[in-house]
């Protein structure tokens, strides 16, 4: 095939492209298979905060190398560390990468939500022409997209062959000079605590930049007195309770994705509840940074932490295949009262707190 300047595609061309490739439907971008420093950062933005939401590549027909018709063709998600993963490991063949609209999810969760599915796989086979850019009838998607993809239903609507590869994109070359054929180790999913604990900064940034907005409602009531605002009051009363948030945080945020396979029951809602009241327990009981004699205040913490340990902990469903999308609609319509009623109760409580404290009730 003949190779061709960007000049002649009238968009301006995506920073990773290095050329495109004229085809029997048009230019098609070639990109490269090495990471500029514009892609790492990319990367480490996308794992500590919500840019992953954003971090995506426009769904369509992409070159690796010099493809010609009848090179391969790997289908992969939209979200941009996904796709860059797989071009970086396709350094030195020539291959077609096939990009889904996954609203910037990776695969794995993309298939268990629905979005890296059988329907999206037909519409963009039939959008990019791909029967006139490849000669074969045969594409290759991350084994991790399966759950998703009906192969029987792909092949009867648009003629291609679908085979499923390897987990992780390292082993794709393996897997092509082997003749498509896999090992046991290429079959195998590992979602360890070091996988999980790397995608837990995308829970705790989003926490962390609400909880100034949670610390100035805590000190503000208890610092709140007939005469103003007694700072001094506000810090030493209000301490145990902004220690309570931070630690609610940690484990709705952190030690659950990170001892996910070890709490009891499915749900991240219960995990996550779990979680929060063990911490709740320690500090009220053990350590006895509340006055056990405060009936209220013990009763506000009980209620108020495990259920925003839990509602943080219901986040992480964007992350895995524990639960899929019926799974999470389920959780969260169950929860959402369940958490909007505990801090409601929660905030009557403490009015009743305060209202004792100053003799009115």
């Amino acid at each position: 095939m003949q190779i061709q300047t960007l000049k002649f595609v009238k968009k301006a061309p995506p920073p990773w492209s290095t050329g495109s490739i004229s085809t029997a439907v048009g230019l098609i971008y070639i990109v490269s298979a090495d990471w500029s420093r514009a892609d790492y950062w990319g990367m480490i933005k996308s794992r500590v905060s919500a840019f992953r939401m954003n971090y995506s590549v426009p769904p369509g027909l992409y070159a690796v190398g010099d493809p010609t018709n009848d090179s391969d063709v790997l289908v992969t998600a939209n979200y941009k560390l996904s796709f860059d993963t797989l071009r970086r490991e396709l350094k030195g063949l020539s291959a077609w990468i096939l990009v889904l609209d996954t609203k910037s999810i990776n695969v794995w969760c993309a298939a268990g939500k629905g979005t890296f599915g059988t329907e999206e796989l037909i519409k963009r086979i039939s959008d990019t022409r791909l029967d006139a850019v490849v000669g074969h009838r045969r594409i290759i998607l991350p084994q991790l997209g399966a759950i998703g993809v009906n192969a029987s239903i792909v092949q009867k609507k648009t003629g291609f062959r679908v085979s499923f590869g390897p987990v992780d994109a390292r082993d794709i070359r393996a897997y092509i000079e082997a003749k498509y054929k896999k090992t046991p180790e290429m079959s195998w999913v590992r979602f360890t605590i070091l996988d999980r604990v790397i995608l837990t900064p995308l829970e705790i940034n989003p926490a962390m930049k609400k909880f100034p907005l949670f610390a100035a409602g805590v000190l503000f009531l208890f610092g709140l007195q007939p005469s103003g605002i007694l700072f001094a009051k506000a810090w030493y009363d209000g301490m145990p309770f902004l220690f309570l948030g931070l630690i609610s945080v940690l484990a709705g945020a952190f030690l659950t994705p990170a001892l996910l396979p070890f709490i009891p029951f499915r749900s991240f809602a219960i995990k996550g509840w779990i979680m929060g009241m063990l911490p709740v327990f320690l500090v009220t009981r053990v350590f006895n940074t509340i006055d056990r004699h405060d009936t209220i205040l013990l009763i506000v913490a009980y209620l108020l932490f495990p259920a925003l340990s839990s509602y943080i902990a219901l986040q992480f469903t964007g992350a895995t295949t524990f639960t899929g999308m019926s799974g999470v609609k389920k959780e969260l319509k169950i929860g959402l009262p369940i958490y909007i009623g505990t801090a409601g109760v929660s905030l009557v409580l403490m009015i009743v707190y305060k209202l004792k404290e100053w003799g009115v009730v």
